[in-house]
């Protein structure tokens, strides 16, 4: 029998279920603190929040003109028309009330081919031209090779930019935006005006001598040059055409930048005057560091070149992390929408008896509504945009997140439920837009619901190997498949008990904890002989892959080359993780034995989807 936890008026529900469908009473102190952050919303928020709806709604008003994006007026009476344009709106009601109406297309745009690709941590894919960490080149490189593979797609780590510090952010779901990209991943000698620089590039390519990804270093460098380059070209006339349009977005985002490279990357720590943005002190700052603040535009704008070089003829889904940094970009842009004094987070699991916190402070659920979403559409337009295809980490955030509070851990936290229908509704017509896939990484403890409420809107579900116990034959066609993921064992690291070995370093469990654990993710794996090679482990797992009829299939370079190290193990501080680089640059992948073994095994796989 499933139980549904009761919620009260500021969404926090008073229970919570584990894996093992055992309910877990939230303390009352827990209930206490998180509705004082969350705090009561206006009386009149109802009639003025935004209205999400579909061709052919009924609307909560009787009568009202709606101002459309390209200007049109139409009037409607109590309902939207079936053939009503989508897009975002303003609605004025005949009693003078003025709010946002979003009319979404309800399901997202799907490709009708079912493809494979390749699912890339791009700073590990390092290339013998690239300044120590894989970069856009090196993304152009790989969709190359995979287009001339057969491939349909490619799947990367969050690009997002992260504060521009001498001391780099390594985890690419920390980010300090969701909207902008991260400048170290520019391939320098390409960025416009770098011809007429000497930019030392013996010295950038040096940066791969090391055995692990120095992001410190590899960002000081880069920016030293792409500095020097600014200074002598500065953009011309198309840049300052493309800085203009982006508006004010860009502009904050340039200046807060800026201002970390003076007073650090947290602005709670900065100067009283320059924490909240649009004040007179902000201004002068700006007028006083116009040059630094161009800078920080201006390398958006070479991003958005080579981007868009990179992602040219494929589908390359972009992955926008659960949240950001509470110090960083977005949280100082829409600092009060957000709330205080709490993290995002998991409750403990049988992956983790502890909980996570991952802080990231959450967005408030109710004042996201009073800023008419518009910090979320901003998120996903941005990572979404000229790439093809979204991937949503923990999906289910869309529905619930786990709030966890300052002053305790993850297993002092709860749940508090979002707006569902209408994320989802923003999903599917920033989808329709950009003519783009969308993927929900709907992992680990998946409510009911939440899963039937992802295909309802056209968002794939998505399959491990390592955790379904079905055969891959049966996995469901709307989906991507896939053997594992960054946070968990590679197969060689699997197969041949190196992984183990390496937890067993890092502290993550106990011998025997980790025992089973690996067992149990062998038992995924039959077909392969006690005394086989890790390549022929690898070999098997893709086969078995290659008979989902998911209509996307994932396989990860990490496997294809062998690697027994997973990009990142959760739970440890010591372990260089997100900084361990491909063994094989990207020169020598078209050309490795075991990457050819599985590029056959998914082409015959997708050609033939159903086994016999």
């Amino acid at each position: 029998m499933t139980r549904t936890p009761t919620t009260d008026d500021w969404g926090i529900d008073a229970s919570w279920l584990d894996a093992l469908d055992e309910e877990h009473e939230v303390a009352r102190a827990t209930i206490d603190a998180l509705r004082e952050i969350i705090g009561k919303p206006p009386a009149d928020l109802e009639d003025r929040a935004p209205i999400v709806a579909r061709p052919g709604d009924a609307l909560e008003v009787d009568e009202a003109d709606v101002v459309c994006e390209d200007g049109e007026v139409r009037h409607v009476d109590g309902h939207l028309p079936p053939d009503f344009p989508l897009g975002y709106h303003w609605l004025q009601s005949a009693q003078g009330q003025r709010r946002r109406l979003i009319v979404s297309p309800g399901r997202c745009w799907l490709p009708e081919d079912r493809v494979w690709g390749w699912a890339v941590q791009l700073y590990a894919a390092r290339s013998r031209d690239s300044w120590g960490i894989g970069d856009l080149a090196d993304l152009r490189s790989i969709r190359q090779m995979a287009a001339d593979q057969g491939a349909g797609f490619v799947l990367v780590n969050p690009l997002h930019a992260v504060a521009p510090v001498p001391q780099q952010e390594a985890s690419p779901y920390l980010p300090a935006t969701r909207r902008f990209l991260n400048p170290i991943y520019l391939r320098v000698p390409e960025v416009p005006g770098a011809e007429g620089v000497d930019l030392e590039e013996a010295a950038g390519r040096a940066l791969g001598d090391g055995e692990l990804i120095d992001r410190d270093a590899i960002w000081a460098r880069k920016r030293e040059v792409l500095m020097r380059i600014f200074f002598a070209h500065g953009g011309g006339e198309a840049f300052a055409r493309w800085r203009e349009q982006q508006g004010q977005p860009l502009q904050d985002w340039a200046t807060w930048a800026a201002i970390t490279e003076e007073h650090g990357a947290d602005w709670h720590t900065w100067p009283e005057e320059l924490r909240r943005p649009g004040g007179p002190a902000l201004a002068t700052y700006v007028q006083q560091h116009g040059a630094v603040v161009g800078f920080h535009a201006w390398l958006q704008w070479a991003l958005e070149l080579q981007l868009t070089a990179a992602t040219d003829g494929m589908t390359v889904i972009q992955d926008l992390p659960i949240g950001f940094a509470g110090g960083g970009a977005d949280a100082w842009t829409w600092q009060d929408v957000l709330a205080d004094g709490v993290s995002v987070g998991a409750p403990p699991d049988a992956f983790n008896s502890q909980g996570q916190d991952w802080g990231s402070p959450p967005l408030i659920p109710w004042r996201l509504r009073d800023a008419d979403y518009e910090p979320f559409v901003q998120s996903i337009r941005s990572t979404i945009a000229g790439a093809g295809g979204l991937r949503i980490d923990h999906v289910m955030g869309l529905f619930r997140l786990w709030w966890v509070p300052r002053d305790g851990g993850p297993v002092d936290g709860a749940y508090v439920r979002y707006p569902a229908e209408d994320l989802l509704d923003i999903v599917a017509l920033e989808s329709h837009r950009a003519q783009a896939l969308v993927v929900g990484e709907d992992l680990g403890t998946v409510e009911e619901g939440v899963r039937e409420a992802m295909a309802e809107h056209g968002v794939l579900s998505y399959r491990l190997l390592w955790f379904e116990e079905d055969d891959p034959a049966e996995w469901p066609a709307e989906a991507m498949a896939a053997v594992t993921t960054h946070d968990l064992p590679t197969v060689a690291g699997l197969w041949t008990g190196a992984d183990l070995e390496e937890q067993r370093e890092q502290g993550t469990g106990t011998d025997e904890e980790l025992r089973r654990g690996r067992e149990s993710l062998l038992e995924h794996l039959p077909g392969v002989a006690d005394d086989a090679s890790a390549e022929q482990a690898v070999e098997q797992a893709h086969r078995l892959l290659a008979r989902a009829p998911s209509r996307l299939l994932s396989a990860t370079l990490d496997d294809a080359v062998g690697e027994p190290r997973r990009p990142n193990m959760p739970g440890t501080t010591e372990r260089p993780n997100w900084s361990l680089p491909l063994p094989v640059p990207v020169e020598e992948l078209p050309g490795h034995p075991l990457l050819r073994a599985v590029v056959r095994t998914l082409n015959e796989g997708v050609a033939y989807p159903q086994p016999d």
